[in-house]
């Protein structure tokens, strides 16, 4: 009924409505015909796809949850598709079904310039795949095992020249395959975000960051509260970096240190989010606070500051003392900080 009622539908979102006939629908080739992000899962029938395969030609955002059962017709509408940007795949389940994904990755046209891959099991498909498309601009990655990373030794030495943003949450891959990948693809990387779980952080991997990443706006990873001298290396080095997201609490930096290493060292942030991971040993005192941001108001050239605090507790973090908050609105009404926000982690902007 209301394919009848909206002329031309921009973005649609299914997982299970595997009868579903589009034909018996008047005006449904009509509606569909300028789809252009779908979502959908991998077990609806076959002729569902096949009728989408007949209708929908640009999709450029289309996101595939595999379960269990992949349909025949997914292909269909892959291989049809003219203009896709973006292909995101959630796997489910098991092992069984990756030769049949990397069997559909060579259906996806090489216009692809964002990759995604998610995956908590072991069903990985091999990656090397990802080799066949060398206009990627944004490749995410996201595995809770290094193990997950099937062949990705065969990409470290894979030019991917427009590649701008790399995403690998949780676990990365060892060996140095990770920096071996950087150094060849690092020069035009504008965003990196590495693994945010406890043991996914390296040192040898931040120094290569520093080295073969100039470019960088943004940042996220782990620095131990013994590896200062990295965190300066990587301010000295990027000098475009304007956000930076530093890990606190556990092994890793104190507010303090955060803090000042940032004013001391950084030269265009303009944005610093301090990500609590873990425990805080040390409490930010007002004190110290204070003389954060009389530095800051004194750097040259002046730049107003985004401060995020994300955290399970507010108790965990600076933002616990009212003089800190005190403090901060003060800073506010003189226009040091432009925007101010403690939130947690199931907010989405900050946790990407």
């Amino acid at each position: 009924m209301f394919m009848k009622e909206i002329s031309s539908l921009r973005s649609l979102t299914f997982t299970s409505v595997p009868y579903i006939t589009f034909s018996l629908y008047p005006g449904a080739k009509d509606c569909l015909k300028n789809l252009s992000e779908l979502r959908c899962c991998s077990n609806i029938s076959t002729e569902l796809f096949y009728q989408l395969s007949q209708t929908c030609y640009n999709i450029q955002s289309l996101i595939i949850e595999f379960k269990r059962i992949i349909s025949n017709g997914i292909a269909d509408l892959i291989s049809v598709q003219r203009n896709l940007k973006q292909f995101d795949m959630i796997l489910y389940d098991d092992y069984s079904m990756a030769n049949i994904i990397f069997s559909l990755m060579s259906k996806v046209p090489k216009t692809l310039i964002k990759l995604g891959i998610y995956s908590s099991v072991y069903c990985t498909p091999s990656l090397s795949f990802i080799a066949n498309f060398s206009n990627l601009q944004e490749l995410e990655l996201s595995f809770d095992l290094e193990e997950f990373f099937v062949d990705f030794e065969k990409l470290q030495y894979v030019i991917f020249s427009q590649l701008q943003v790399l995403k690998i949450w949780d676990a990365f891959p060892s060996d140095g395959l990770l920096i071996k990948f950087l150094e060849n693809n690092g020069k035009n990387l504008k965003e990196i975000y590495i693994g945010e779980i406890e043991d996914c952080n390296d040192n040898s991997l931040n120094l290569a960051i520093s080295k073969f990443c100039p470019m960088l706006r943004k940042l996220s990873t782990g620095i131990k509260n013994n590896e200062l001298e990295t965190l300066k290396i990587i301010f000295n080095s990027c000098k475009y970096l304007e956000s930076i997201k530093i890990w606190c609490g556990g092994k890793f930096l104190s507010e303090k240190q955060a803090l000042d290493m940032t004013v001391k060292y950084s030269q265009n942030i303009n944005e610093l989010i301090l990500y609590h991971k873990f425990t805080i040993q040390f409490n930010l005192l007002p004190e110290e606070l204070e003389s954060f941001f009389v530095t800051w108001t004194n750097r040259v050239p002046q730049k107003s500051l985004s401060l995020v605090i994300i955290t399970y507790d507010e108790k965990d973090s600076l933002v616990k003392n009212d003089e800190n908050i005190e403090i901060i609105n003060k800073y506010i009404k003189l226009g040091v900080i432009k925007k101010f926000k403690a939130t947690d982690f199931e907010e989405e902007e900050y946790n990407i």
